[in-house]
């Protein structure tokens, strides 16, 4: 079981992990061993409720596909378990990321003084300006 929150865990069963050869430097050992973690969880078949499937679709993350499946390569470590642990956990937290709703925006108006105060800073600016102009002799 992943566990999300207190309260929401995912099944072992609806992740999809499947060792690879990791990519780039590592001497022999890069070419014999399957060490990089490939993971994959489909949203739509998850126990994932509606929302969070909801808000996982929507977000724009090369992560997830077109299909809705969320697909995550760990190749960091050199040990199977430890890049399996660190895809686990970014699929924790990219489900964590759309627990979290965010309060709605109230929108308020600058006070009567408040306004006056900026344009009275606006006007002391200019003339400060002003007066760093070119000195006519007259």
């Amino acid at each position: 079981m992943l566990q999300i929150s207190r309260n929401l865990s995912i099944a072992d069963d609806e992740v999809e992990i499947v060792a690879i050869r990791a990519q780039g430097a590592g001497g022999q050992n890069v070419n014999k061993v399957s060490s990089a973690i490939h993971l994959r969880f489909d949203i739509a078949k998850s126990s994932l409720p509606e929302n969070y499937k909801q808000r996982l679709l929507a977000l724009h993350d090369r992560r997830i596909s077109k299909d809705g499946v969320v697909v995550i390569k760990a190749q960091q470590y050199r040990t199977r378990e430890k890049n399996r642990q660190a895809a686990l956990d970014r699929l924790q937290e990219l489900i964590r990321s759309v627990a979290a709703t965010r309060k709605a925006r109230k929108p308020t108006r600058p006070s009567k003084s408040s306004q006056i105060r900026r344009l009275d800073q606006k006007s002391r600016r200019g003339k400060t300006k002003q007066l760093r102009g070119r000195v006519s002799e007259r």
